[in-house]
């Protein structure tokens, strides 16, 4: 999707595949049983679970797929995502990477192959749109995006290893805090489910 020089805009230009909807409707299909056939408390707050969460893909899904984009001027990026925005200047720009998506569902309910923004602190942010499911070869698209910005942004495109170490740092500890998350929020279930439970 490459326009002349710098300037280019990625918006959705396919539809979402139609396994990511027969995904979507199994879970909450195996929720809404999962709720409707519990007793008490759990089919009150399970209901008002559930409620929540489609709302909240009903309202985000769509959103993200006609807002989200990433525009490329000769002053820099701009990620759009469903509510806010980001800019970035080229001097604060470190890297743009096509990265494997990380999950067993890679390709099938999200894009397997994305491409990320990196600043000099070693921060990872997600350009929307700049993916294997809108572009053929994205791997491509951000090499040509590279070259036709690096008249703009003062710096060669080259790796700095106090970056580097900042980078993997960073990968380090979101791994650690997704680990924390994922039990949290499973012992959160589990005490819930017995303190509803009739006893």
């Amino acid at each position: 999707m490459a326009e002349s020089g710098v300037e280019r805009l990625y918006r959705r230009r396919r539809r979402l595949p139609g396994r990511y909807f027969a995904a979507a409707g199994v879970i909450i299909g195996v929720a809404l049983l999962q709720v409707y056939t519990a007793d008490g408390g759990l089919r009150r707050w399970g209901s008002l679970g559930i409620g929540l969460l489609l709302v909240t893909i009903l309202v985000m899904v769509p959103l993200n797929q006609y807002r989200a984009h990433t525009r490329v001027t000769a002053h820099g990026i701009t990620a759009q995502w469903a509510l806010r925005a980001r800019t970035w200047a080229w001097r604060e720009v470190y890297d743009i990477r096509v990265e494997r998506a990380e999950g067993n569902g890679a390709g099938s309910t999200y894009p397997e192959w994305v491409a990320y923004l990196y600043d000099f602190d070693g921060r990872r942010f997600t350009l929307p749109q700049l993916n294997d499911w809108q572009l053929d070869d994205p791997y491509a698209e951000v090499t040509d995006l590279c070259l036709a910005a690096a008249p703009y942004r003062g710096l060669a495109w080259e790796r700095r290893p106090d970056v580097e170490e900042r980078i993997v740092r960073r990968v380090a500890r979101r791994k650690t805090w997704t680990v924390v998350a994922a039990l949290a929020l499973a012992a959160l279930i589990i005490a819930a489910v017995f303190a509803l439970a009739p006893l």
